[in-house]
């Protein structure tokens, strides 16, 4: 049975180009099949043994072991497209998952910092004492005040940014541009650190990458990261930071604020407002706890 998953791997890999992390996922995930069905009380010798009930009974298992939907619906993805590739190849006769049906995954809510915690981070990051602390201080000022993301945020160069019209381009997710503008106090950051801070040596490889390293190079996600972590310690903020959770923060405040889920939508660059409508459910909880405070018979 094993060799039937190599040769899907391979299929995969060879004719779909799919990635190594894809690949070791399904690798896993039906391994895990095979494992289970190997443990049975007759268990199947090849492919066009596995029945019905083995694939009900693989199924029950995921509930035994509490998986969360999102890796229950993966596990069924990765089960349907195997035994759908073995019976185009003529291996099996019959597919015994051809009707189950894949669960959604559900999404979950993303999660935001309050606005007393970004203060606090931006407060402990703004008082600096050499010029890392002030490129850390700028990219965290910078990141609150458009809500990139962090790739977005590490790969900006220095024509990205407009300081005369306050404003940030980025290119995302599908190659769309976007136009940011940010408030005055982060183009005074990102001026004194350009001006102030930022080496004037650079290696050959970072062009003219905005925010740099002690080295020159340009910074990456995970040191951005370690450094957004460590000041939201610093800050007395218990749970671990990320640097998506500044841009979730970024959009909620936003509609705390007033602003529309299209105006967002665009500052975010969602393709679709569906994704941006999730940032509802945590606006609604606002609202719901803003009317327990103000209705009298609340």
């Amino acid at each position: 049975m094993l060799d039937e998953l190599e040769t899907f791997v391979n299929y995969l890999s060879v004719e779909r180009g799919t990635s190594h992390h894809t690949l070791s996922a399904y690798r896993n995930d039906i391994t895990s099949l095979i494992n289970f069905v190997s443990i049975q009380k007759d268990p199947p010798s090849n492919w066009s043994q596995v029945t019905d009930s083995d694939i009900r009974a693989y199924l029950d298992d995921f509930d035994e072991r509490g998986y969360a939907p999102s890796t229950r619906s993966r596990k069924i993805a990765s089960a349907k497209s195997f035994f759908k590739f073995m019976k185009e190849e003529r291996i099996i006769n019959d597919n015994p998952l051809a009707d189950v049906r894949q669960p959604r995954a559900g999404r979950s809510l993303p999660k935001a910092l309050s606005i007393e915690e970004v203060e606090r981070i931006l407060d402990l990051s703004s008082d600096v004492h050499n010029a890392e602390e002030t490129r850390d201080a700028t990219m965290v000022e910078l990141m609150y005040a458009t809500g990139l993301r962090v790739s977005e945020l590490v790969g900006l160069n220095l024509r990205d940014i407009d300081l005369d019209n306050g404003t940030v381009r980025t290119i995302g997710k599908g190659s769309k541009e976007r136009i940011i503008p940010i408030y005055n106090h982060a183009v005074e950051s990102v001026a004194d650190y350009v001006t102030n801070s930022r080496p004037s040596q650079q290696c050959k490889t970072s062009g003219d990458a905005l925010f740099l390293s002690r080295r020159g190079g340009r910074l990456t996600r995970q040191a951005y990261w370690l450094r957004l972590n460590r000041l939201a310690t610093n800050a007395g903020i218990s749970s671990k930071i990320t640097p998506h959770m500044l841009r979730h923060s970024f959009a909620t405040h936003l509609l705390h604020g007033g602003a529309s889920l299209r105006h967002v939508q665009e500052l975010l660059g969602h393709s679709s407002i569906a994704t941006t409508q999730i940032y509802t459910h945590l606006t609604n909880e606002h609202v719901r706890s803003e009317y327990a405070k103000a209705h009298p018979r609340a």
